[in-house]
């Protein structure tokens, strides 16, 4: 894992003297081991032999301070790293968050429920204030413990270094054959987690329409991967780890032996053995705790690689010193090609008009003529391919999202609220919302009426993605969220396809007074009546602009086609 490397290593740095810290505390946790294993020692060599009960005190008053130091090391370094995994995440989960919207507006590849990234973060910080860390750090004191086994002894230190060597060995091998199912499992586990909540979210549809057995069956598939890839990366893991443990407590055994024979030759005293095993069991525990929390390293050095990708295919847009002043007279399109996030094929191309300040323009054209697609591409939610839109001759993108956002309006055709009240989604969520201003698009959106009967108001929950509501009640709130604020620009796809006959006279009186203020309205249309304010007509066929000029021009040959009353089926 390259730690210092990309955006996370960058983040990483700022807090390198709290990990220096830590290294040195681990430094002095290491050295603070020696004290059990010398107290054992100086016993059974000393005070056995000489009966001295002062010695002993003294012994174990030193021991007793050295264990109080250990046990404030080993505090304060778990709480520096839970410190470090704590500030990391606080630091990068809104940049992640940022990124993984960017990347599926992008096209960017995602896997399964698109939510990895965020779950990528969690376990870089899980793994800050696990073991982990202390492992890591511990296991550069490996060959400090086998020196001082060396100086007991020389046979003691080289019996300890070939068993060291070998349990090395396991745990590389133990990260090598994990690598490629840990990989494995991270992918299926998305794409299980995104199935099951699809078919919790489409419950009903799957209900009413005979589906559930199909998706369940759909859903035990992906399972049956998810466990299968489950079971050989416990296998991979258990084989090796069962030998590394017996290995281990064999390689115990074997060094009290070595020890018991050195004894007997008259080259250690005994309590020479027993401070040998307490100081190799130390100085292989790191390589067993590896071993243990190898899936931990595993995953965490995968997660760290991905997000760094993620960061650097989605860079952070650096602010500007110049504040431009939100747009308030044209907006211009020029040869402006879009296309979904990540499909080939371009669904508009080659778009081009302007107009200014109090014009509304209606789109028309048959379905899969590209008229949502333009009009996710005039408020940004797609960037184009070619082309450009510009506001007050300035591209979309010189603003930044949060300050464009209040000059404009969206209403979407699927609506898509939020889990929260009324007025919190009419108020886009803002921290200290404007009451007065929420009221004033309600009543523009001729919801007011509606909202105030309701048991709770404004403060009325909808639930998740307005479940609560209905679909006319969710269209009527979408566009009072639009209208928020007065924005400059009001794009509204279909907003009339599930509104009653009073929410069509409330939408045109919106329309009407959006207008006359000195808005640009740009209305997805498949309705003709909606096109009656329309001061200018986007004809559309096949992602192509076939025609845009003022209303009645544009209507005038289609009108021909039809019977004179309506717009023809193609238009």
């Amino acid at each position: 894992m390259k730690l210092w490397t990309g955006e996370l290593g960058s983040a990483l740095r700022r807090y390198r003297a709290t990990l220096v810290t830590v290294a040195l505390l681990s430094a002095l946790l290491n050295v603070l081991v020696l004290a059990g294993s010398f107290y054992l020692m100086m016993v059974y060599d000393s005070v056995l032999p000489s009966h001295s009960l002062p010695t002993l005190i003294g012994l174990f008053t030193l021991v007793t301070i050295a264990y109080g130091f250990q046990g404030l090391f080993e505090h304060g370094r778990g709480k520096l790293l839970a410190s470090v995994g704590s500030q990391l995440e606080r630091q990068l989960s809104r940049r992640v968050q940022r990124a993984m919207s960017d990347m599926v507006r992008l096209g960017g590849k995602t896997d399964g429920d698109g939510l990895a990234p965020m779950r990528d973060l969690d376990q870089v910080r899980s793994f800050l204030v696990s073991t982990g860390p202390a492992t890591l750090l511990d296991l550069p004191w490996i060959p400090f413990f086998l020196v001082v086994l060396g100086m007991l002894h020389y046979w003691l230190g080289l019996f300890a270094l070939a068993g060291a060597i070998v349990l090395i060995a396991l745990a590389v091998a133990t990260h090598r054959i994990g690598v490629e199912p840990t990989r494995e499992l991270a992918s299926l586990t998305a794409e299980r987690s995104s199935q099951a909540e699809n078919a919790l979210r489409h419950s009903e549809v799957l209900s009413v329409l005979g589906m559930r057995g199909a998706m369940e069956r759909r859903w035990h598939m992906i399972n049956q991967s998810y466990l299968a890839a489950q079971d050989r990366l416990s296998n991979a893991a258990g084989k090796l780890g069962s030998f590394s443990k017996v290995f281990r407590l064999f390689l115990q055994s074997a060094i009290l032996s070595v020890g018991a024979l050195l004894v007997i030759d008259g080259k250690a005293s005994g309590g020479v053995i027993f401070a040998a095993s307490l100081l190799f069991g130390r100085a292989l525990a790191p390589v067993d705790m590896a071993i243990a929390n190898w899936r931990s390293f595993t995953a965490t050095k995968t997660s760290w690689g991905r997000l760094n990708e993620l960061l650097e295919a989605i860079p952070e847009v650096a602010s500007s010193n110049i504040a431009l002043p939100l747009p308030q007279n044209e907006l211009r399109l020029e040869g402006v090609q879009a296309a979904p996030p990540g499909h080939p094929m371009p669904s508009v191309s080659n778009v081009g008009f302007a107009v200014e300040a109090g014009s509304v323009v209606g789109v028309i054209g048959p379905s899969g003529a590209g008229k949502s697609s333009l009009a996710r591409t005039i408020v940004g939610a797609w960037l184009p391919r070619r082309g450009s839109v510009r506001l007050d001759g300035a591209t979309i993108d010189q603003w930044p999202a949060e300050r464009l956002g209040a000059a404009i309006g969206y209403l979407p055709q699927s609506v898509e609220l939020f889990d929260g009240t009324i007025a919190e989604n009419i108020a886009r969520f803002a921290t200290n919302p404007d009451s007065d201003a929420v009221i004033e698009a309600a009543k523009l959106a001729g919801v007011h009426e509606m909202i105030v009967r309701m048991p709770l108001g404004y403060e009325t929950p909808i639930g998740r993605d307005g479940s609560w509501l209905s679909a006319g009640q969710r269209q009527r709130v979408g566009l009072a969220r639009a209208l928020y604020g007065n924005p400059f620009l009001l794009v509204l796809d279909e907003p009339n396809s599930n509104l009653d006959q009073e929410g069509e006279v409330a939408l045109e009186a919106a329309i009407a007074h959006a207008r006359d203020r000195g808005c640009i309205v740009i209305v997805v249309a498949h309705r003709p009546a909606i096109l009656a304010q329309a001061t200018h007509v986007v004809l559309l066929r096949n992602g192509r602009m076939e025609g845009f000029g003022p209303r009645d021009e544009v209507l005038a040959p289609l009108l021909r086609q039809g019977d004179g009353r309506k717009l023809p089926a193609a238009a």
